[in-house]
């Protein structure tokens, strides 16, 4: 037998890597969640060994991990990094592995819930040093949603790497857009990590109108656009869509081994409030209750996978929200019982849950207040609370999309990078 030829130090770095990796997505979700992927993991070792080593899928690699571009990238270059809690690889975040390699970074720009990821939507975050390597952080949510000449001023290329969920109305991709911008206007290079997308494999909803514009949706791409952010990055570039029409010099570092309808699990929470992939999947439906009058679970540990209000007393179904720090420190009808609909067994379909949002709608005893002027804001359109309160049906609503979504598929197909 021949003798074992002992690993390099890159073969075992990058064990460590996915070892840490699997470690990170065994953890992530209620003890449930663990128990479940417990069973799949054991299922997938008998497929191994049942078909055999050699029909084992390629591990998805994303962008952050291919550090012999990323490096070609930064070399000798003054780097500024947009990321959060996401931005990692294993257990090691981007900024310490960087830092590893003797990469240059002057500044880390955060985005809504912080660089660690831990403040509540819609919580101010301010500017300050990053206790564990001092580096300045800038803020991007706030007043300051789009860097400054200044604040760009002593940076050559901002790397951006940080996992999105698919949806128009998550805020990651709205501080992309505003960096691409300050970019272009600064003559600055922006390379985004990409990773994929846990929606990526349905288009729903209806396309944002210009004149809704927020920065809850600032694209005129539907609710669910299918797409990664770095495929979404050369879809603003392509389409004109930064001030001016100006374009953002852009390269994006590709995933490899991911296709658009492989799902993928995610190893963190991409925000305090989506603790699992039940809820990530079910977000695109769920988030669009924030524009009622009704909760969304938020002081709950299945926040998005439930609803309610405690004027559902028809409702068996009843839950407490409570103050959870690091997820919901106010949230809507704190320690009040509220009654409505559990979720967390629904099976996600590839559209938005339009049944669910109808038939709230019905239950709601005064309906004149079910909707607040946000839901507008979240649908981009005012047309989806009309067609509601009009008593369309799903399906009809849905019919309604249809010519915008084909234009949209068109426009897509230019940009998308996983087939």
């Amino acid at each position: 037998m021949a003798e074992e030829k002992p690993w390099g130090a890159a073969e075992r770095m990058r064990f460590e890597m996915k070892y840490e990796r699997f470690n990170l997505w065994l953890n992530f979700g209620t003890s449930i969640d663990k128990v479940k992927k417990m069973i799949r993991l054991g299922l997938f070792i008998v497929g191994l060994v049942a078909g055999g080593w050699a029909a084992a899928q390629p591990v998805v690699k994303v962008g952050a991990e291919r550090f012999d571009l990323i490096l070609e990238q930064t070399r000798d270059k003054r780097v500024g990094l947009l990321v959060n809690q996401t931005s990692v690889v294993g257990y090691a975040h981007l900024v310490d592995l960087m830092m590893s390699m003797n990469v240059n970074i002057k500044k880390i720009y955060a985005p809504e819930h912080g660089f660690r990821g831990t403040a509540d939507a819609g919580e101010k975050i301010s500017d300050g040093k990053d206790a564990k390597t001092g580096i300045p952080i800038v803020s991007l949510y706030g007043s300051n949603k789009k860097p400054t000449a200044a604040q760009l001023a002593d940076v050559d290329v901002v790397i951006f790497d940080i996992q999105d969920v698919g949806t128009r109305f998550f805020t990651y991709i709205s501080s992309l857009h505003y960096m691409m911008e300050a970019c272009a206007e600064n003559k600055k290079k922006l390379v985004v990590l990409d990773r994929p997308n846990p929606n990526g494999h349905y288009i729903d909803g209806p396309v944002l109108l210009p004149e809704h514009k927020s920065f809850v949706g600032m694209h005129p791409i539907p609710i669910v656009h299918g797409m990664t952010v770095g495929e979404l990055a050369r879809m603003i570039n392509g389409e004109g869509w930064l001030a001016g029409g100006k374009k953002c010099d852009l390269e994006v570092i590709t995933v490899q081994f991911w296709k658009h309808d492989q799902p993928y699990p995610l190893i963190v929470r991409p925000s305090p409030n989506l603790p699992n992939d039940h809820a990530i999947a079910l977000y695109p439906t769920t988030c669009l209750f924030e524009g009622t009058a009704l909760s969304v679970g938020r002081g709950t540990q299945n926040p998005f996978e439930m609803v309610g209000h405690p004027a559902l007393t028809q409702l068996a179904f009843q839950f407490t929200p409570i103050s959870i720090d690091g997820m919901a420190k106010k949230p809507p009808f704190q320690d009040q019982v509220c009654f409505g609909y559990d979720f967390r067994k629904e099976k996600p379909h590839t559209h938005i849950h339009l049944e669910w949002i109808i038939q709230a709608y019905r239950d709601f005893p005064e309906k004149e207040k079910f909707f607040t002027d946000y839901f507008t804001t979240l649908a981009g359109t005012p047309k989806l609370k009309e067609q509601i309160i009009q008593g369309l049906t799903a399906d009809e609503i849905r019919a309604s999309w249809k010519s915008e979504l084909d234009a949209f598929k068109v426009k897509r197909a230019k940009y998308i990078i996983y087939n």
